[in-house]
C-alpha cells in the first residue's frame, strides 16, 4: 500500500542550505528550491535578489509521514538557521531570506505554531519565523537545485553549508537516509 505524501514549506535565508539538509532525510522524497510568498508571477533569481518581489527563497518537501514527521521536519528546520534575526541570515539580508514556514494544513499551522512556543525557552531573543499559509510555489533556476552536492568546491558551499550540513548529519544520523 502506498503511503500519502505531504508537503512542507520552509524558508531559512540561503536555500542551498536547507535544500542540502533535507535531501539526507530519510521519507523526505522530493526536495526543491524555489520561490513564494511574494506578488511576482514566475520570478527570477535576480528579481528574487532585488529584494522586491515579496517572494522568500524557500525549499518545498515532499515527504511520508510515515518515514518522518511534520514535527521532526520543524526540528530540523530550527536547526538549520537562526528563527530570531528578522529578514536576514546572517550576511544575507533581505525580506527574501526571512525565516517562513509556509503550512499546508490546519494541522501543520498548529504544529508550527506549537513548536515555536515550546522551543522558544532555548532563544535569548524572541523568535521571528513568520506563519503563512502556503502559496503558489515557483520552482527556482536548474542550478539552484541541489546546488551543493553540486558545487561542494565552491567557497560559499565549503565555508557556510558544508559546516552547518555535518553538525545537521550528526544530530539527526537516526533520520537518515
Amino acid at each position: 500500500m502506498m503511503s500519502k505524501l505531504h508537503l512542507a514549506t520552509f524558508g531559512g535565508g540561503c536555500f542551498w542550505c536547507i535544500d542540502a539538509a533535507f535531501r539526507k532525510v530519510n521519507g523526505v522524497t522530493a526536495v526543491t528550491s524555489g520561490y513564494t510568498g511574494g506578488s511576482t508571477l514566475d520570478p527570477t533569481y535576480k528579481e528574487i535578489c532585488s529584494g522586491t518581489t515579496g517572494h522568500a527563497e524557500v525549499v518545498q518537501l515532499e515527504f511520508d509521514a510515515e518515514l518522518v514527521t511534520y514535527e521532526t521536519l520543524l526540528e530540523m528546520f530550527f536547526t538549520l538557521h537562526d528563527p530570531t534575526q528578522l529578514n536576514r541570515q546572517g550576511n544575507d539580508v533581505g525580506t527574501q531570506y526571512r525565516s517562513v514556514i509556509f503550512y499546508h494544513s490546519d494541522e501543520q499551522q498548529t504544529l508550527a505554531q506549537a513548536h515555536i512556543c515550546a522551543i522558544q525557552k532555548h532563544y535569548d531573543a524572541p523568535i521571528v519565523t513568520e506563519l503563512s499559509a502556503a502559496e503558489i510555489f515557483y520552482d527556482a533556476e536548474q542550478y539552484h537545485q541541489n546546488y551543493f552536492d553540486e558545487n561542494p568546491n565552491q567557497g560559499y558551499c565549503s565555508i557556510m553549508i558544508a559546516p552547518k550540513v555535518a553538525k545537521f548529519e550528526q544530530r539527526f544520523s537516526d533520520y537518515l537516509k
